[in-house]
């Protein structure tokens, strides 16, 4: 199933996109998507059923928002350097072990919502990623089986990061990677069912329509079921939890000088196979 979130902020419905593209209401089965529901099965199989059926009302999608495609995000947890293409471009050792580090889930706007470059941004960079959302409570989890188990589905993100925040004013990465805005996320919860391997997607990203970012997830380094058994071992990982699961080469940081990284009027579009599609216009903050 494509799960999705629409209307305006702080008022989206629960919604389906079917088979056919048609937009579908939810609104009646269920309050949300959120990590109550995914942890739901006898509620997603009212959904499925529903959908099947063909009983739910269509909405007219026409200038009707997306929003994040989950409500309620209790945590964002991000790899770094997982992939292998990124690590060489930007000059990095490979990872003996995932890097983790997190985002504030205030920092998840919808997916074609504005992105706003921080004030005295001057590297305010792009990062697609393949965002893997938790279904199942998970700590400790021993195989790679457990850990697939655990995920409800996958979704895409975009990890905007200002590299001069993130590495050149002291401390963790957390200053770079916490400004409002930014951690676009959708525009769908496609869910686990219908990815049979998550190691198998197209990623890209372009920016003023210009391709920056195109590669597979096939690159990854920790993959994503040694990512989700990795993390729960040191959190614990609940419904609704996101995690962001590294961006292949091609952002402006591994490019040559002078490194084209965003402005506020930059248009920034990403896709991941399956998952749909963002587009985000920069404004100043």
């Amino acid at each position: 199933m494509k799960l999705l979130r629409v209307g305006t902020v702080g008022a989206e419905r629960p919604a389906l996109l079917d088979e056919t593209g048609v937009l579908r209401d939810l609104s009646g089965l269920v309050p949300d998507i959120n990590g109550t529901l995914l942890a739901d099965d006898e509620a997603l199989a009212r959904i499925r059923a529903a959908a099947a059926s063909g009983e739910l009302p269509a909405l007219d999608a026409s200038g009707l928002r997306t929003g994040a495609p989950v409500a309620g995000i209790g945590k964002v947890v991000c790899i770094g350097l997982n992939y292998h293409d990124h690590a060489r471009e930007t000059g990095a050792a490979t990872p003996e072990e995932p890097i983790i580090f997190m985002k504030a889930p205030d920092t998840v706007v919808g997916p074609d919502d504005t992105v706003l470059v921080p004030r005295g941004s001057e590297k305010t960079d792009w990062e697609v990623e393949l965002a893997v959302v938790i279904g199942r409570t998970a700590r400790y989890l021993e195989s790679d089986e457990q850990a697939l188990a655990a995920v409800a589905g996958y979704a895409v993100a975009h990890d905007v990061s200002e590299r001069a925040f993130q590495i050149e004013r002291g401390g963790q990465w957390d200053k770079g990677k916490n400004c409002e805005t930014f951690n676009p996320l959708g525009p769908w919860l496609v869910t686990a069912d219908e990815v049979p391997d998550p190691q198998a997607l197209g990623i890209r990203l372009w920016v003023n329509g210009e391709l920056k970012q195109d590669g597979t997830t096939a690159e990854q380094i920790f993959p994503v079921a040694e990512v989700v058994r990795y993390v729960s071992q040191f959190m614990t990982l609940y419904p609704g939890d996101v995690i962001n699961t590294g961006t292949p080469a091609g952002v402006a940081m591994g490019q040559p000088e002078p490194k084209p990284y965003l402005r506020a009027g930059d248009v920034v579009e990403l896709e991941i196979d399956g998952l749909g599609r963002q587009r985000q216009e920069l404004k100043p903050a």
